[in-house]
């Protein structure tokens, strides 16, 4: 094979990667638009609303350090291949769930596939581009693929909502899968670790233990209160379970993420701030599409397509952020991104009922710009310090962690809506006004009653308000630290360096 098609293949492996990370970021936020939807027609109230997002993200969490492991030693390509098979399997099971617990099961096994799907896809690219400036670039395309797909899902799943059963937003998984299989099946190249060791079963078990006590700790302490013990037995439980599960990588002989990892500036920051900017991203997409329909009362499409911004937005800040890492490298770019993420989301937390849509469009907008700007620099400080033998498993760690933070995300910022929401609600805290938004507006709707929906609806935009505070805090907090903590431009170049010469 000729070199020029070798770099051909190399390009169009990336594509068929693309492609799988792409419908993984439909599915993330596909099903924002459905939640109304679901919420009727399966009687979910807001914590199996919440459920619904977190039983995914929790088992992606849990299980991506051993995938990464797992492909490592047994190739990266095949259980690529089998997870891209599970996922298509899974959202057929979604589609056609019969009531909530089912859907909670069938999103579970959806995050398992994906769990598999996102690290290995990853860890091809020290594989397939070794030089530091190809692999820069490829990079920020296979960030752009999930971040693309991110505002994609709500205006695709909006337009399948208005036209067929709630089931039809996962069954567009089915066709993108089979396609992606195929293209990684006849592209993707092959690779494992050439000396690799036997699994950490012990570790695999008690980080996903620790994160399934913390986060239903959380989701419960939403739905019952803080003043439930069932949910502080959890919270602690699980924290204590992840000190122990932190203490064993530290003595195990072949241990499940290398701790040694986090000597690396570079990956130290990337991935706490990879954390960090899920506040933000997971803000917004819980809130904006319950705000559209049960506020503005539009349906799921036009919840979809007045989330259009968000792509502009993406597109301007990924170009932005090529030009700044080129030139003066990451600090820069995480900087102004956390700054103009914080400035967004706090516009966004001044929202009122009724405001004119072009105030709304543009601070999504400017969110969309700051994610574009922020994902492919913290990525790619992370992962610079990966050599092809740790590739697997670093950046399943990276990746773990940024889920983790995205599940706890998600529990924190569902909590802090559902508390201030209910406390807003005064005399109607009762069920099933109290499930959410969506419950209160149907319950004041069938009563004819505006007075209820105008305080139901002042409620919710309360709680929507307070949550983007703190996602502004934590994206503000996330520009402080980028000044002194992300590396420089000639921080970066001496990581390219060290990685081109331990790579080849």
């Amino acid at each position: 094979m000729s070199i020029a098609s070798r770099d051909r293949r190399r390009w169009f492996a990336l594509g068929a990667l693309a492609l799988a990370m792409l419908t993984i970021g439909l599915d993330v936020t596909v099903l924002t638009v459905a939640l109304p939807t679901l919420a009727a027609d399966l009687g979910a109230n807001n914590s199996q609303l919440q459920w619904f997002s977190s039983a995914y993200t929790l088992v992606l969490a849990a299980a991506m350090l051993p995938a990464g492991a797992l492909g490592d030693r047994y190739g990266r390509k095949k259980l690529l291949l089998g997870a891209l098979a599970l996922f298509g399997a899974a959202s057929l099971a979604c589609s056609y769930a019969g009531d909530s617990g089912q859907l909670i099961l069938a999103r579970a096994v959806l995050g398992l596939a994906a769990a598999t799907m996102i690290p290995l896809s990853m860890a091809v690219l020290p594989v397939l581009f070794g030089d530091p400036d190809e692999r820069s670039r490829a990079l920020t395309i296979w960030v752009t693929s999930t971040a693309i797909g991110l505002p994609l899902g709500p205006i695709l799943g909006g337009w399948l909502l208005d036209n067929f059963w709630w089931g039809s937003v996962f069954l567009i998984n089915v066709p993108l899968v089979v396609v992606g299989a195929v293209a990684v099946a006849v592209l993707v190249p092959e690779s494992r670790t050439v000396d690799p060791h036997r699994p950490d079963y012990c570790g695999a078990v008690a980080s996903s233990i620790g994160l399934l006590g913390l986060t239903y700790g959380f989701i419960e302490a939403g739905q019952r209160g803080w003043g439930s013990g069932i949910s502080w037995l959890a919270i602690v439980s699980g924290t204590a379970m992840l000190a122990a599960f932190a203490v064993w990588e530290r003595r195990a002989k072949y241990p499940l993420i290398d701790v040694n990892l986090f000597r690396a500036r570079g990956f130290r920051w990337g991935t706490a701030f990879t954390t960090l900017v899920n506040f933000g991203m997971f803000g917004l997409f819980f809130t904006v599409p319950q705000y559209f329909q049960a506020v503005l009362g539009v349906d799921a499409l036009g919840s979809g397509l007045r989330l259009l911004p968000l792509i502009g937005g993406l597109i301007i800040g990924i170009r932005i952020v090529d030009v700044l890492l080129r030139s003066a490298g990451p600090r820069p770019a995480l900087v102004v991104g956390f700054a103009l993420l914080a400035a967004a989301l706090a516009l966004g937390a001044t929202t009122s009922v009724g405001p004119p849509y072009w105030f709304v469009a543009g601070w999504i907008a400017l969110v969309g710009a700051g994610m574009g700007m922020v994902m492919p620099a913290v990525m790619g400080v992370a992962i610079d310090e990966l050599s092809v033998q740790r590739a697997g498993s670093g950046s399943a760690l990276i990746q773990a962690l940024r889920q983790a933070g995205g599940t706890i995300g998600v529990a924190i910022l569902g909590t802090v809506l559902a508390t201030r929401y209910r406390s807003q609600l005064g005399g109607l805290n009762s069920e099933p006004i109290s499930d959410g938004v969506n419950a209160g507006v149907a319950v004041a709707k069938a009563a004819h009653d505006p007075a209820m929906l105008e305080h139901v609806q002042a409620s919710f935009m309360s709680g929507m308000s307070l949550m983007l505070w703190v996602c502004t805090g934590s994206c503000a907090l996330a520009a402080v630290l980028a000044i002194r903590a992300a590396p420089r431009a000639r921080d970066r170049q001496d990581s390219d360096a060290s990685q081109s010469v331990h790579v080849g």
